[in-house]
């Protein structure tokens, strides 16, 4: 990672789940760069403490929003509040995600597609919606969607996870394809780093990162603000300018022959 370039100088972004893991290392680099940042974070011990560290590590104007972005209102009001603290949303960056764990496709259930889809589709659907006037106006807009080699790859036991992700990279791509006539560009990253969800699982079985980091070309599992950051920089810039509707991956080289990730699952 490079140093601070000033790229995001004067601009407004949102950056959802910014409370660990990628999300922060985000918003760090985008504080680095300049931007103001609205932390948008259902934990709210998690998003206020998150805020006071960037604070005081990197500096800059830096807000904390609780959001669930699951509920339309809290989405919408956290576009609200960072149009009325800074004037205008220039960045958004959709990181929120929170779900449930492993089981094959028979056995996941309405409800926890209805919570993936809320989470990983309709939250990040309804923070575009919200964003979009102010960027159309604006004549300039970025829009960064966080989503998952797990869907592109259809790793198994994660049918939920998968189905959300990927109408999420439907949803980027259309947008992109509407919105380019007015300055607003729409992109993808799918990462492979050493997430918050990740780093609690690893956590249970150690095994998992010495497995995970093996099946990648480069040997190890990105860092969010070291591997991931400085990319969704480049992305919420102007050097993105001409860049919409692709997904860049993010991720050591996991995905140029997949990754043949496939851990046993009870069938009952």
């Amino acid at each position: 990672m490079t140093g601070p370039t000033g790229r995001l100088a004067g601009r407004v972004a949102i950056v959802t789940g910014a409370g660990e893991g990628i999300g922060r290392g985000i918003a760090r680099c985008f504080l680095r760069e300049g931007a103001k940042v609205v932390i948008a974070e259902y934990d709210e011990p998690l998003g206020k403490a998150t805020a006071a560290e960037l604070v005081s590590d990197v500096g800059g104007d830096v807000r904390f929003v609780l959001t669930d972005v699951s509920d339309r209102a809290q989405v919408i009001a956290a576009v609200t509040a960072a149009k009325d603290e800074f004037g205008t949303v220039d960045v958004l960056v959709n990181n929120a995600w929170s779900g449930g764990g492993l089981a094959r496709a028979e056995l996941k259930t309405d409800a926890q597609l209805d919570h993936a889809l809320r989470v990983g589709f309709y939250g990040p659907f309804w923070a575009m919606q919200a964003v979009f006037p102010l960027m159309k106006a604006q004549g300039w807009g970025r829009v960064v969607n966080i989503c998952s080699l797990n869907g592109v790859n259809a790793h198994v036991g994660s049918l939920d996870y998968n189905a959300a992700k990927e109408a999420l990279r439907t949803l980027t791509r259309t947008a992109a394809r509407e919105w380019a006539p007015y300055g607003v560009v729409a992109n993808v990253i799918c990462p492979a780093a050493r997430s918050a969800a990740f780093e609690r699982l690893a956590r249970q079985d150690p095994a998992l990162l010495a497995g995970a980091a093996a099946m990648n070309p480069m040997g190890r599992l990105g860092d969010p603000e070291a591997d991931i950051g400085g990319v969704a920089v480049f992305l919420a810039s102007e050097d993105a300018r001409y860049l919409t509707g692709n997904t860049l991956f993010v991720d050591g080289g996991s995905h140029i022959n997949g990754v043949s990730w496939a851990p046993e699952l009870p069938e009952a």
